[in-house]
């Protein structure tokens, strides 16, 4: 019979050669249902209904799988070669979080999980099961119990060999293992991840309000973007990396050896007149094989506009307010709000010459205010 010794030692090896840059593993007896319950009830996940859907399953693994003994934990490295932030001094161009630059992580870590439990499950004789990110397993705070990292004031599992650019995965399986030691706190007093949030996203530290998250607002969320955060996005087009960028831990980070998630050069920092010219055909080519596929073209075409539109000021208005122009006139509501409040700032005088028109025309109540809410 294999020993724990055996089976981990196993696992190390295994899991390096496929990519993970660390393994570990905890009990299946972890419980996090008071602090995800309280995080619910005070409406920071914003229209995350899923989160509340299955809060039960989420917040311990026995519920979701009653079977499970011990959940191996794995990360895979993706830090940047470049510092994440530089596009952000450039308004005509966008910044897209360093996760989606390149190929879609779910489709390559789910991949290697599934080869490395299916190899698992025969070695050990036991039942296995994977998840990346889009089951209710709470994925952090089980890395944080397995002693991969632990979860920064920031929210994001930070690690001490590794920084704080690790895609997490889990196998839970039925064969029980010796559990490693949690990683206990590391942050201090340090406060630089809250401090550089754009929009003040942080109610407290380690306590994440997505209401005001820019990842939550160019990703997950799907109407409007309140007119008060809009100014505070900058270039961000598709998630936000400024609390992981900031955190000093990243000292100790390398950059990523994945091939297939190293950032392709048209995503680090792409032009906003050509991401405006885009429709929806070009959109799916484009991005077929990368996480911004996930919002659409509607929403996407909304946050870029809002990009455009603060570069207001800038030597790069005159362009981006002639791409802005053509989606006033858009099918979608969303994207015509988002195009209204772009063009007033980029040149008011032609957004007053088109409001009348505007407004006689508009049927949608949301965009009817954008049109009223232009001076």
């Amino acid at each position: 019979m294999l020993s724990d010794k055996d089976i981990k030692d196993w696992l190390t090896t295994r899991s390096a050669g496929l990519g993970f840059a660390v393994c570990r593993v905890t009990s299946a007896d972890l419980s996090q249902l008071d602090p995800l319950t309280q995080w619910l009830s005070d409406g920071h996940h914003a229209s995350m209904d899923w989160m509340q859907d299955r809060q039960e399953q989420r917040a311990a693994p026995s519920v979701l799988w009653p079977e499970v003994r011990s959940v191996i934990m794995l990360g895979m490295n993706y830090g940047p070669g470049s510092d994440p932030m530089q596009s952000l001094a450039f308004p005509d161009r966008g910044t897209i979080s360093v996760y989606a630059r390149g190929r879609d992580y779910h489709e390559i870590i789910k991949g290697k999980l599934k080869q490395l439990a299916q190899h698992f499950a025969v070695k050990t004789k036991s039942a296995v099961k994977v998840f990346v990110d889009t089951a209710p397993v709470m994925e952090k705070p089980l890395a944080q119990a397995a002693g991969l990292g632990w979860q920064g004031k920031h929210t994001v599992l930070v690690s001490r060999e590794l920084g704080n650019w690790l895609f997490l995965g889990a196998i839970f399986t039925t064969h029980e293992i010796a559990p490693d030691e949690p990683e206990s706190d590391h942050c201090g007093s340090c406060t630089r991840c809250l401090s550089i949030c754009p929009t003040n996203a942080f109610a407290a530290p380690y306590v994440l309000d997505s209401r005001r998250c820019i990842s939550y607002l160019t990703i997950e969320h799907k109407g409007p973007i309140d007119r008060d955060l809009r100014p505070l996005m900058g270039n961000r087009i598709f998630g936000c990396d400024d609390c992981l960028a900031v955190c000093p831990w990243n000292k100790f980070a390398q950059e990523g050896s994945e091939a297939k998630l190293r950032a392709r050069e048209d995503l680090n920092a792409p032009n906003l007149v050509d991401l405006l010219a885009l429709d929806d055909a070009a959109f799916r080519n484009l991005f077929a094989s990368s996480p911004v596929k996930r919002t659409g073209h509607v929403h996407f075409m909304r946050n870029v506009l809002i990009a455009a539109g603060n570069a207001a000021g800038t030597d790069h208005g005159v362009p981006l307010k002639h791409a802005v122009l053509a989606h006033l006139a858009d099918p979608a509501p969303v994207v015509r709000g988002a195009a209204v409040w772009a063009l007033g700032q980029l040149d008011p005088v032609m957004m007053r010459h088109e409001r009348t028109r505007g407004l006689e025309h508009e049927r949608d109540a949301s965009v009817r205010e954008e049109w009223e809410a232009v001076t």
